[in-house]
């Protein structure tokens, strides 16, 4: 049952917010660096650091760049990054083999920086638009994303994942039954100690768009992506949907993006107390970036109010383009 508070002036809640020393010490919610992963962007070549137009201050790093952006990470106290690759359109097939090719981008990347920065997480994803010539996350037949079929090939990207080292597979391509399958192949091929954090409540939204201008996708796509990401309308349907992906061996859940969604991050931490992350997308981060640049916002102060708004929600960690930025803030 709630205190009952007792009248003003006996009660007065500005007392706590009177010093900076107060506010510490009844602050509810608190970001470290601990709680965030930083997204990163590789492409081939050797010393490129290719700008991402859409998103200032956000680059398409060659292995050996990625490698120095490890680095940086883990002197910052940032505990995992993932990694995204920038497929040529050479690679780019019907039937996506370049998605599990053991020496693909994504790969190569992985083992560079498990062998230079062993002691940071590196997390992959696994879905097929980077490989597609449709640009979506399964395979297409007859103007549809068939669901098994496609199932059958994540868990193939799976497993070459786990052989480069990844610390952290992340499914972000919302196919039905996909986290049972990949956590069983995982086990059966000796890789039960990969954790799978599963894009469990990915929702079909207009945030995307930059993300798919740093990955190449955005001129692939054919359709849209409705008929397997959520409708941004459901909020009970992300449950059953994390529930399922729990049961099926996910180590971890997310919500995707994050601060039009904050209610489901709230709803799943407090119904399933599971490890619970939230993926601020680039549209979130290039809004925020875009309105600093403009002038008509404070950039550093709206930066670490929309990630503290992931803690008070409920979340255990943040995958953030801000990531560097913040941890460089929160050492002063």
């Amino acid at each position: 049952m709630r205190p009952t508070q007792g009248p003003f002036p006996t009660t007065r809640l500005r007392r706590p917010r009177a010093t900076p020393a107060l506010r510490d010490l009844v602050r509810e919610n608190t970001l470290s660096p601990g709680d965030l992963i930083w997204p990163i962007f590789v492409r081939d070549g050797d010393g490129v650091t290719e700008p991402v137009a859409s998103m200032p201050g956000v680059n398409r790093l060659s292995v050996d760049r990625a490698v120095e952006a490890a680095r940086e990470a883990a002197e910052l106290g940032i505990p995992a990054i993932c990694l995204f690759p920038y497929t040529s359109p050479a690679h780019r097939t019907a039937d996506c083999a370049e998605a599990w090719n053991p020496d693909n981008l994504s790969n190569r990347a992985t083992r560079a920086i498990k062998d230079a920065v062993p002691g940071i997480a590196v997390m992959t994803d696994v879905a097929l638009d980077p490989y597609s010539d449709t640009g979506h996350d399964g395979f297409v037949r007859d103007g549809r994303i068939v669901n098994d079929e496609t199932v059958e090939a994540l868990v193939r990207q799976a497993l070459s994942q786990a052989e480069a080292g990844a610390d952290i597979i992340g499914p972000s391509d919302m196919m039905d039954g996909r986290i049972g399958a990949i956590r069983a192949a995982l086990e059966s091929t000796g890789h039960s100690r990969v954790a799978l954090l599963s894009y469990s409540a990915k929702y079909a939204s207009a945030f995307y768009g930059p993300f798919r201008d740093a990955v190449g996708a955005s001129g692939a796509l054919k359709g849209d992506k409705r008929t397997y990401q959520m409708d941004p309308a459901n909020s009970d349907e992300a449950l059953r949907c994390i529930e399922r992906d729990l049961a099926e061996g996910a180590d971890m859940i997310m919500v995707k993006p994050g601060l039009p969604y904050l209610d489901i991050c709230r709803r799943a931490k407090d119904t399933f107390a599971a490890p619970t992350f939230a993926y601020q997308v680039s549209g979130e981060y290039a809004m925020i970036m875009a309105a600093a640049e403009n002038g008509w916002i404070d950039g550093d102060r709206a930066m670490m109010e929309s990630l503290v708004a992931f803690k008070r929600a409920g979340c255990d960690g943040v995958l953030t383009y801000f990531a560097p930025r913040v941890a460089r803030a929160l050492a002063g």
